[in-house]
């Protein structure tokens, strides 16, 4: 029996497995790295090992490191969860090798799936419909997919076009997979454009293999999977059941045992499915598994781990699952960090299936915590269950709107606009519908009066923010006039002018009855329609420009106040390159003093396991070179200046 348990893992997924430990009277051990010590997993655990320093190859990917904590913890059992060392058969041996319960398969099980290219020859050799590209492809064989070999989560993986890329894109995705995964193993494969991501759920043990069902992971932008469903929609009974058996043999040729996915690429057009890959591992998006099936697979991994001869029995479905990741990034995907001021997602429970309707938040963040650059941008998964996948989609919809996020720009909006687009409502997604989605249509004066909204709450939290901070004259209406000249203004980046006055009633706006206002809410009447907004104002330093994040019935939106004269310290060269998101520089592609042409890159950034590159704007000479590889830098940093020739 298993009595103290550690979690070779961080945030959410480390807070998952605590849960589950604590219903089955289990002691728990987190392991964390500096910039992690203050996040809830830690907090949460029974004891609580510190592996010094932040970037995960010091940390959270160091075998010795993990292993000794859990021997100095006196924990007698390892949990991977996902990700880092979760499909390494050689930690999975070192946790075996001393002495301790390894809840996950076998190390020869890890080692078969874990190379893509020996994944898909076991395969083959069970009957499992593969997907092959010829040894010297042709124009006739485009488009081609680069995949990397030892990893997954979109890192290392290309789409190539046109031939004469071929070559380029095998190198970048080696490059990448390198830095990801210590592997820069890649393989080809024929592109299935309008393709659904399907993937079934599989627990092993010694006396059988089952099949728990699908999910549907097709809703993806750089091929990382945004939001997940159980079962996959539309999908016919018979390719289902033919999924799932061809899962069941896969995993029983390999020996498999606890929890598993097989995942297929399903195409539409023909009704066939093509293995991809199989994750030993539990999966970021398995609790839509267990909303819709009885039992819970965390446990299921324990139990299988304590008794492999388990005898595991098949789990009826009900009702209709949907998880979204919530991800610390902006509308263009770009990675963002900092002070999460306020985190405050609305759910029904914490784990496990709901009686009837339901909404489940896992999540590896709190108000006041600190999203670091060292980590992948999840924030949280926010789940919904219901009968029907219509009732479950308005559920999640209704959430996600209650939600109040302050201080990092977040996926939110995007996420409710993905729930309500008329193509993921019918089921119809693919997984290059994401990318090629157009923006969503929406009348003028509809999304107009949104933002305008927005705005207007913004620009009076800050006006009566500055009444609030006065010292003199307290009792004195705030921006009120004997004789009024003209209103008063505040001016947000990228939107119009909000005109105000101050009265003797409060604030007063054009076509806008002000009902109540705050630093923090703002109850406003347009049109007979009264909404409530609220928000929270911060700014970097005394006398910088503020920021509000309000929070609207409909909307969200970080507003940055334009201040009324110009600082000269934010003042940058031209031609300077800025960092366009928090990172590490991996690569300084150019020296100063070099000649440099339109798109020439400069440097190259690595954040949350992507590598980003920065190129010159114009034609020039690089006059600055500000960091070195290895460098931290903030977002907005000058990494560079290239400054222009002569005309």
């Amino acid at each position: 029996m298993i009595n103290r348990l550690l979690v070779a893992n961080r945030g959410e997924i480390a807070r998952r497995v605590f849960a589950t430990c604590r219903r089955l009277g289990i002691e728990t051990v987190a392991v964390h790295s500096d910039a992690d010590a203050g996040l809830p997993f830690v907090a949460e655990a029974d004891r609580a090992v510190r592996l010094p320093g932040n970037a995960p190859a010091d940390t959270y990917l160091r075998i010795d490191l993990v292993v000794e904590a859990a021997l100095r913890s006196g924990a007698d059992a390892v949990h991977p969860g996902y990700g880092f060392l979760s499909e390494n058969a050689d930690f999975a041996r070192a946790v075996i090798g001393a002495g301790l319960t390894w809840v996950g398969p076998p190390p020869e099980a890890i080692e078969a799936m874990g190379d893509k290219v020996r994944a898909k020859e076991i395969a083959e050799k069970a009957g499992v419909p593969v997907l092959s590209a010829p040894d010297d492809p042709t124009e006739a064989d485009l488009p081609l997919l680069v995949k990397a070999s030892g990893g997954g989560g979109g890192r290392g993986m290309r789409v190539v076009r046109t031939l004469d890329r071929l070559d380029a894109e095998i190198g970048a995705a080696q490059a990448e997979a390198e830095s990801a995964f210590g592997d820069g193993t890649v393989f080809v494969e024929p592109y299935v454009e309008a393709g659904r991501h399907v993937e079934v759920q599989v627990v092993s043990s010694a006396a059988r293999t089952v099949a728990i069902g699908t999910r549907d992971c097709s809703v993806q932008r750089r091929h990382q999977k945004v939001v997940e469903e159980a079962p996959a929609p539309g999908l016919p009974a018979a390719t289902e059941a033919a999924m799932c058996e061809a899962a069941e043999r896969l995993a029983s040729d390999i020996d498999y045992r606890g929890a598993g996915t097989v995942e297929f690429l399903h195409d539409p057009a023909t009704d066939r499915f093509f293995f991809l890959e199989m994750n030993t591992r539990l999966q970021v998006e398995h609790p839509v598994t267990e909303l819709t099936h009885d039992g819970e697979l965390v446990e299921t991994q324990i139990v299988v781990a304590e008794n492999p001869g388990f005898d595991l029995t098949r789990r009826s479905r009900t009702g209709h699952a949907i998880e979204v990741r919530l991800y610390a990034e902006d509308a263009a995907y770009v990675p963002q960090s900092g002070r999460l001021v306020t985190f405050d997602l609305p759910s029904d429970g914490e784990f496990g299936p709901m009686a009837d309707f339901g909404v489940r938040v896992d999540s590896g963040f709190a108000s006041g915590d600190e999203v670091s650059t060292f980590y992948d941008a999840m924030l949280a998964k926010v789940m919904a269950w219901a009968p029907t996948r219509e009732q479950a989609i308005r559920m999640l919809v209704a959430a996600l709107r209650r939600a109040r996020i302050h201080g990092v720009t977040t996926n939110r909006d995007q996420l409710v606009e993905i729930l309500l687009d008329p193509v993921f409502a019918a089921g119809e997604m693919t997984t290059t519908w994401l990318e090629s989605r157009p923006t969503p249509a929406e009348s003028p004066s509809d999304s107009a009066a949104r933002v305008r909204s927005a705005v207007v709450a913004g620009a009076l939290m800050l006006a009566a923010d500055d009444a609030s901070r006065r010292t003199v004259q307290q009792g004195v209406p705030a921006a009120w006039r004997n004789v009024v000249s003209q209103p008063q203004r505040t001016v947000f980046e990228g939107h119009e002018p909000v005109e105000w006055w101050g009265t003797r009633n409060g604030f007063a706006v054009d076509g806008v009855t002000v009902l109540e206002v705050s630093p923090t809410h703002a109850r406003l009447q347009v049109d007979g329609v009264t909404t409530e907004t609220r928000g929270h104002i911060s700014s970097d330093r005394p006398g910088a420009p503020r920021e509000v994040w309000v929070d609207g019935p409909l909307r969200s939106a970080r507003l940055r106040e334009v201040p009324r004269f110009t600082d000269p310290a934010d003042a940058v060269a031209s031609g300077s390159l800025l960092a366009p998101m928090p990172g590490t520089v991996v690569a300084v592609k150019v020296e100063a003093g070099a000649e440099v042409a339109t798109g020439d890159v400069v440097l190259v950034l690595e954040a949350m396991k992507m590598q980003h590159t920065v190129t010159a704007p114009h034609d020039g000479t690089v006059t600055e070179i500000n960091v070195d590889p290895g460098s931290q830098v903030a977002s907005g940093e000058v990494l560079a200046v290239v400054s222009e020739g002569e005309a």
